[in-house]
């Protein structure tokens, strides 16, 4: 039985990936209580991209996270990174290690500077082979419409891996297989941030031309960083010592360009926001939805600094969102020694 946890657009999208199997059933937290009884009768998430039809028949759909757990064992996490820690924490860890996990959030839970792997494994006990990543470059608009889209399902575990391909594939959904958890889990919390930056220049008055440079450094940080923390992609099936990643690849530069310039990029609208000239909270509340890399990029300037590594890009916005540094002051300081 799948479950799933979480209720924002891109947890709602997967909802209606998954229901696309007609003869299957699925378990569905829900955190606002109040919102249930719109969702079922209406068959749409009131709150969270309201196009998408939920055949809510086939959905037992709770606000109590330890039942949806318990009666699934297959969980997808598509809560926003900053509350991960908080939803699974009320939960009974003996519970939680005996599931499966797939995850689709992209983002560093703040209260530990894990990626969401690392906090699983390390604050769960969830064995790696237990786990399971989805990522790519996937707006949950264009799912809701049920636009071609491409994932990559990374796992160290391929059976399982197969297993969740299984399930989300469908007539506008296509996969492919990685063992590369901890470089596309990565490149995901990155490109959020370089998203920002991006924003950030648009509200600025920056046209295209210098953005496209921007993206172009950005990717050279993300492999950078990358190659720091996992220079070889490990179990890889193609080559059992470990390969180089592709960095050319969808999951990587693919969901690095879909977040910088798409008009459904919730950080590049953020980022926009903050270059217009809106205070963090202005931003926050006029958004009504969760920026991750704001919270992200506080976490990677500490890695960052911890392996010693220049990343112009990622320091600008860490100044701009945490320090209160000017973002036209500290952005041309960027854009005039990119290469």
């Amino acid at each position: 039985m799948i479950g799933l946890l979480g209720s924002g657009s891109w947890a709602t999208a997967i909802v209606k990936i998954l229901l696309e199997k007609k003869d299957r059933k699925i378990n569905w937290w829900v955190r606002e209580e109040e919102a249930i009884p719109t969702l079922i009768e209406e068959k749409h998430n009131p709150m969270y991209l309201s196009e998408a039809f939920i055949e809510t028949e086939r959905t037992y759909i709770s606000s109590d996270i330890a039942s949806v757990i318990e009666k699934s064992d297959d969980i997808y996490l598509v809560v926003p990174s900053a509350f991960v820690d908080k939803a699974l924490n009320t939960v009974p860890k003996e519970l939680l290690k005996k599931k499966h996990f797939i995850s689709a959030v992209k983002g560093i839970v703040p209260e530990t500077n894990h990626i969401i792997t690392e906090y699983l494994h390390e604050q769960v006990g969830l064995d790696y082979d237990q786990m399971c990543i989805i990522s790519g470059p996937s707006h949950a608009e264009e799912a809701a419409r049920q636009r071609l889209t491409y994932l990559a399902v990374a796992s160290t575990n391929q059976e399982f891996a197969e297993r969740v391909r299984r399930q989300i594939n469908c007539k506008y959904i296509k996969t492919t297989y990685s063992t590369d958890i901890i470089g596309i889990e990565c490149a995901a919390v990155l490109k959020n941030i370089y998203a920002i930056a991006a924003g950030i220049c648009r509200g600025l008055g920056y046209g295209d031309n210098i953005i496209a440079v921007l993206i172009s450094n950005a990717l050279q940080e993300m492999t950078d960083f990358m190659q720091q923390i996992s220079p070889m992609v490990k179990g890889s099936t193609d080559n059992a010592d470990g390969r180089l990643r592709q960095f050319e690849s969808f999951a990587y530069l693919g969901d690095l360009l879909v977040t910088s310039y798409s008009q459904f990029s919730r950080n590049r609208t953020f980022g926009n926001m903050i270059g217009y000239g809106y205070s963090i909270k202005g931003a926050q509340l006029e958004m009504k939805m969760v920026a991750e890399g704001y919270y992200a990029v506080k976490g990677v300037e500490k890695m960052r600094r911890d392996l010693g590594l220049k990343m112009p890009i990622i320091e600008a916005v860490y100044d701009i969102l945490y320090e209160k540094k000017s973002p036209e002051r500290r952005m041309k300081s960027v854009l005039e020694n990119l290469h």
